[in-house]
């Protein structure tokens, strides 16, 4: 009988151990991905750059909040403009990614900031975090614009990570006067969640557990740290339009839902059914940019001069490249933005 128990015991034990090790070893995987992301083959050569477009960007740096590193971006000027449009792109995400955007809301006649996070884009190779870093060269980018054009009204057009950095930063810096959210995460942990349980299919508590410490150990901050959940609420009576796809297989489009519960008025909340992450604009480019300058429009102040100021610019010598002003007609499309008499119906689609 003494024998058995020492058996069980050890088998115990043994069952413990092979148990710490898996919530270890997946918790320095989560940790591993997101802090050193690996490094991918470079296909700048094969995307789409302004030249294509006839867009005259300057390319632009300019340092992070606390000066450490030169953030990357580039800068689309109107003359006459009285708004600035800063688009900031997501998790490993350059700039080329934001193109078609930077060039619509160019030729709507706002002056327009895109960037790239260090080590998220062309300079990888380098730890990154999951926007909590990443907020010194949000607030690097919001001081170059303001620099650039002290007089412009700011607006922003944020995706993924970048959305999540955005309802942060901007609730500490009212100049920024409206937002446009794309994908957001309403947490870091609901990221990291969402991604386990699509990945383990198990209770994802002792793993999240694990690797918010490891984290913690190895960055230095805490998956409480970067929550945009929290801080919407303050961005009020800033206007703020969330969109999702509910589709997402990377943030959780509930996430969507819990901003906007928690967001107050002015707040739009557009669910898009077939849309994958930051796949909106894909689903219906048409409907997506008409939504998105028609916002700004309605709220960025000064951007009432914009369709004005977009008449005056320069045609470019591109072939098949146009730089007419856009019209903004509100359009008729399947992912409606709604107010908050209108919610509930959105909650039950979004399931």
């Amino acid at each position: 009988m003494f024998h058995f128990f020492v058996d069980l015991f050890l088998a115990g034990i043994g069952s413990l151990l092979l148990i710490g090790l898996l919530i270890g070893g997946v918790a320095w995987h989560v940790v591993e991905t997101l802090i050193k992301p690996k490094k991918t083959k470079s296909a700048a050569h094969e995307s789409l750059s302004p030249f294509e477009l006839g867009l005259p960007v300057e390319n632009v740096t300019f340092a992070s909040r606390h000066g450490r590193h030169l953030v990357s971006g580039w800068y689309l000027s109107v003359p006459g403009a009285t708004a600035t449009i800063i688009v900031s792109p997501g998790y490993r995400t350059r700039k080329n990614r934001v193109l078609a955007v930077v060039h619509v809301l160019w030729r709507a006649g706002y002056n327009v900031l895109a960037f790239e996070y260090y080590g998220h884009g062309a300079t990888g190779g380098v730890p990154v975090t999951l926007g909590y870093r990443e907020r010194e060269d949000f607030l690097g980018a919001l001081a170059y614009a303001h620099k650039r054009a002290p007089e412009s009204h700011l607006g922003v057009l944020a995706y993924s990570m970048g959305a999540a950095i955005a309802l942060l930063c901007s609730v500490d810096h009212p100049e920024i006067e409206a937002i446009v959210a794309d994908s957001s995460f309403a947490t870091h942990a609901s990221a990291v969640r969402y991604q386990l349980r699509r990945t383990l299919h198990l209770p994802v508590a002792p793993f999240l557990w694990a690797s918010d410490h490891l984290l913690h150990l190895r960055a230095g901050y805490r998956f409480c740290q970067v929550e945009p959940l929290r801080a919407i609420a303050r961005l009020a009576p800033r206007p703020i339009l969330l969109i999702h796809g509910e589709r997402d297989t990377m943030v959780d489009p509930h996430d969507a839902t819990l901003l906007y519960r928690a967001a107050n008025e002015p707040k739009q909340l557009w669910m898009v059914p077939q849309a994958e992450h930051c796949g909106a604009y894909f689903e219906d480019r048409g409907a997506y940019i008409s939504r998105l300058v028609a916002f700004f429009a309605q709220h960025l102040k000064g951007a009432s001069n914009a369709h004005a100021a977009a008449e005056r610019v320069e045609p470019s010598n591109q072939p098949g490249v146009s730089t007419e002003p856009l019209a903004v007609p509100l359009p008729s499309f399947s992912g409606q933005a709604v107010s908050s008499s209108e919610f509930r119906q959105v909650e039950q689609a979004s399931g």
